[in-house]
């Protein structure tokens, strides 16, 4: 019984209630943890801990999901979080025999838990989103698990590390240095096969993933799928950029900037992404596409403002950048840039009666051939997993449709073609060339 009582103290000591199955547990339970790995992926909600892989000391061909019972703990320094989010049990809904990265196996040292995710279960998230310095924005919090198999009691809560799918494929080291010797993380995709001379994708976050750790920038709004098999398909390869801002794109001299006022960031940022072109030789000066969100889409469209020659292409979601602040001088400036946007009605963070909606007619008034803007209803669960049509995400992530290369419609809601055929936002993207 004294292994009983230890498994319900570490329990106890993790603010978690107690399942009745430890009632049954055997009296020669080991009461040593052992070591696991736990994964995150970027979902359309953000980032989730889906998965934990368990390292056994000996080879097994069996995994039974209802052996199994986790319990996960949140934390973050200086941070109050709330109970419910803080601790409490995670579901399982599979467990399979694997190998140390979660791959499938028959027979292996590893069992690997599927862990169950959604838009509304805080629990599984290894992000908070809190203000820190006055600054709101996403962090990662300290995530621990304690993974108990009920029928030995053995118990797992040794963490060794964590996999993060796409985002592992990322060079996470990029630093510029510019200014009064301040710098700007990045992080950079190369794709595995190169073929000549290949596009450059830059992916501009949103207001709530800056700082210095491009993590946060890739898995905030998913933009680590850039480097998806299926997207990197459609560009022959493509490299992927994502600079990181210090604070936030819209940061000006003094508080935030719709486009009145100059921000702080765009000069060192367009020297960045120039500074990593001529150190990646294999990059098409051509080919240069630029896109975020939010933030991100306001900074996306600075650079298009500041440098029309350079981009081939932008796709911009959710514009915060406001309209009345571009001249009919810009608006001839850059009609000619391939532009593609993707907003809500509903959105209420960038009102789009006050950015993108006057801007596109704008520019097609003044001539654009090549400008597009698919304008939802709602933003909706495009997996069908939680409610399709039916549940609704917050109407500013609309970005979601652009990871997802779900966008293929114009304002009126034709369908955008190219070479006679109707094309997603990145089949129209990766046919954008300089002239």
């Amino acid at each position: 019984m004294k292994k009983l009582h230890f498994l319900i103290l570490l329990i106890s000591g993790l603010g978690l209630w107690i399942h009745p199955v430890f009632a049954s547990l055997p009296n020669d339970a080991p009461s040593t943890g052992g070591d696991y790995r736990w994964v995150v992926e970027g979902f359309d909600w953000g980032p989730a801990v889906n998965k934990v892989i368990l390292s056994l000391p000996e080879n097994t061909k069996e995994a039974h999901v209802a052996h199994y019972q986790v319990f996960a703990k949140r934390s973050l320094e200086g941070v109050e979080i709330p109970a419910e989010n803080a601790s409490g049990m995670r579901s399982v809904v599979y467990a399979y025999v694997s190998d140390e990265n979660g791959n499938r196996r028959e027979e292996g040292k590893h069992i690997t838990l599927v862990l169950s995710v959604s838009p509304v279960m805080p629990l599984s998230s290894p992000f908070q989103y809190t203000r820190i310095n006055n600054r709101g924005g996403n962090y990662w919090v300290d995530y621990g698990l304690t993974v108990i198999h009920t029928k030995s009691g053995q118990v797992w809560n040794n963490p060794v590390g964590k996999i993060m799918p796409l985002v592992d494929d990322f060079d996470l080291r990029g630093k510029f240095t510019y200014g009064n010797n301040q710098s700007m993380s990045y992080a950079a995709f190369t794709p595995s096969t190169i073929k000549g001379k290949v596009p450059l994708i830059i992916w501009l976050h949103g207001g709530g993933e800056g700082g210095y750790d491009p993590t946060v920038a890739l898995l905030g709004n998913r933009a680590a799928n850039y480097a998806s098999p299926e997207i990197q398909l459609l560009f022959g390869g493509a490299y992927v950029l994502a600079p990181q801002a210090p604070t936030f794109w819209m940061q000006a001299a003094e508080g935030m900037t719709r486009g009145k006022d100059n921000d702080v960031y765009n000069e060192a940022l367009f020297n960045l992404i120039k500074d990593f072109v001529s150190k990646n030789p294999n990059i098409d000066p051509k080919r240069i596409y630029v896109g975020g969100c939010s933030n991100g889409g306001y900074m996306a469209l600075k650079l298009i403002l500041e440098q029309p020659d350079f981009f081939a292409a932008a796709y911009i979601s959710a514009l915060a950048y406001s309209n009345e602040f571009i001249t009919d001088a810009q608006i001839q400036k850059i009609k000619n840039v391939p532009l593609w946007f993707i907003h809500a009605k509903e959105d209420p963070t960038t009102v789009a009666d006050q950015t993108v909606l006057p801007l596109y007619h704008r520019l097609k008034a003044g001539g654009a051939k090549n400008v597009y803007f698919t304008f939802y209803d709602h933003v909706t669960d495009i997996t069908g997993f939680y409610g399709g049509e039916n549940y609704r995400y917050n109407a500013h992530w609309s970005w979601i449709y652009s990871h997802a290369n779900l966008a293929r419609t114009d304002f009126d809601g034709s369908p955008v073609m190219v070479n006679g055929r109707p094309v997603t936002i990145m089949e129209w993207m990766a046919a954008q060339r300089k002239k």
